[in-house]
């Protein structure tokens, strides 16, 4: 099975990294996305079941994931769908997992005002045009490259 598949939840636990034998770097962590509507008669958005997930990542995007996510942190994962069945005992189950490709924050659900960053990693939000020192003509007190143009030049 090759099935791609991008999801959009939460990270429900904490990253767990490690690195095998051979020197393959590997974190994972449970995903949970859970769906909505909007129940008129109450005038809000209901929550329904959440979907549960294993999330892989392999090499780079595993060392990645292990410095920038932590749990409660609303991601989107694409990657390969894995279905497995699963026996211990006499229990038995299906796990759902995903080997991810990508990982990345879902800065739509970022708290707004807030100034944090959505990967946690200690980046500050981009003042604001109010905020910018000098005339933009490179005789102000900052850089010449100190702040991105307003306007696409294109």
């Amino acid at each position: 099975m090759n099935d791609q598949i991008t999801v959009c939840g939460h990270v429900a636990t904490d990253p767990k990294h490690h690195r095998t034998t051979s020197g393959l770097d590997i974190t994972s962590f449970r995903l949970a996305s859970q769906q909505r509507r909007y129940d008129q008669k109450q005038g809000s958005w209901v929550a329904q079941e959440t979907n549960w997930y294993t999330v892989s990542a392999f090499r780079g995007l595993a060392t990645a994931s292990a410095t920038s996510l932590v749990k409660g942190q609303r991601v989107i994962v694409l990657g390969r769908l894995r279905i497995r069945d699963w026996e211990q005992g006499e229990r038995r189950g299906t796990s759902v997992d995903i080997e991810a490709d990508h990982i990345g924050p879902d800065i739509g659900w970022q708290p707004k005002g807030s100034g944090e960053s959505p990967v946690g990693a200690g980046v500050s939000p981009a003042p604001a045009a109010s905020e910018s020192t000098g005339s933009g003509s490179g005789t102000g007190t900052g850089e010449w490259a100190s702040a991105p143009p307003q306007d696409t030049p294109f």
